[in-house]
């Protein structure tokens, strides 16, 4: 199968998962899942999340994820890494075309940097139920506690005086750069970093090129809910000295990060 699209010519899955508001739906037995299961910490676990993959008779996401929630249900995992995950959403939508109760899981909110995947899951089950000739079932997004929601907590940044980007995602980012370029100083900037090439101090290489104060307060949050979470502060010029390199081994951050980086006007 066929991922049919190319994010750079589009079209982005998630603009398909975007296209249109979730429509009313009377038989919830005719309903697949895409679940936010929470930071990685299980009590952050909604009920409701936690239901939606209990009751499944098979769930699919990225191993990391799948291995978190994989106690909590009977179901058949699907697990995936970017290589194999076409093949582990075409196996997911024929089971569920086919009548089974299907859950996609997400670490965080799938509506922080989830919407390509939930896009994909969208494809898979609407192209295999094509394929069987039935009518697709909706797709039904759970959301979770997010590390964003979490990190605006820890730096109190309230989220309706905060910018909020993701550059979690596949393709172009110089758009939601700018956006937060825009902003910097004037309100308070929340953004979950792409591992490894836009890693917090690379966003703050790129503010102070585009020529935000440098004494900035950033804090770079990692972790978050975990036994090992931890808290780095700086100034956003100290960050900026951890810009460049594109792997793991070229950053002292791991890929679970959010940025916040706090305003110097007075909100109130």
């Amino acid at each position: 199968m066929s991922d049919g699209y190319d994010l750079e010519s589009g079209p982005d899955p998630a603009t398909a998962a975007a296209r249109a508001p979730e429509p009313p739906v009377d038989d919830e037995a005719d309903v697949a899942y895409a679940v936010g299961i929470g930071p990685g910490n299980l009590e952050y676990l909604t009920p409701r999340g936690e239901r939606a993959i209990r009751d499944a008779d098979v769930v699919v996401g990225f191993s990391t994820v799948v291995e978190f929630v994989e106690d909590l249900t009977e179901a058949d995992p699907l697990t995936c890494g970017y290589r194999d995950e076409a093949e582990a959403l075409e196996a997911f939508g024929r089971r569920v075309a086919a009548g089974e109760r299907g859950t996609a899981v997400l670490m965080g909110d799938p509506n922080h940097s989830g919407y390509q995947f939930v896009g994909k899951v969208r494809t898979a089950i609407r192209r295999e139920a094509a394929h069987e000739a039935v009518d697709p079932p909706l797709l039904r997004i759970v959301p979770g506690i997010s590390s964003l929601q979490v990190a605006a907590s820890r730096a109190r940044t309230p989220m309706e005086d905060a910018e909020f980007v993701t550059l979690h995602k596949s393709g172009d980012c110089s758009a939601d750069l700018e956006r937060l370029a825009r902003a910097a100083g004037d309100r308070h900037l929340l953004v979950l970093p792409r591992p490894f090439d836009l890693m917090p101090g690379d966003v703050a290489d790129f503010l102070l090129d585009r020529g935000a104060d440098g004494d900035l307060e950033a804090l770079v949050l990692e972790k978050l809910t975990h036994d090992d979470e931890r808290i780095h502060r700086f100034t956003l010029a100290e960050l900026a000295e951890h810009a460049g390199g594109s792997g793991r081994e070229e950053t002292p951050f791991s890929d679970l990060v959010v940025l916040a980086v706090r305003t110097d006007v007075d909100l109130e």
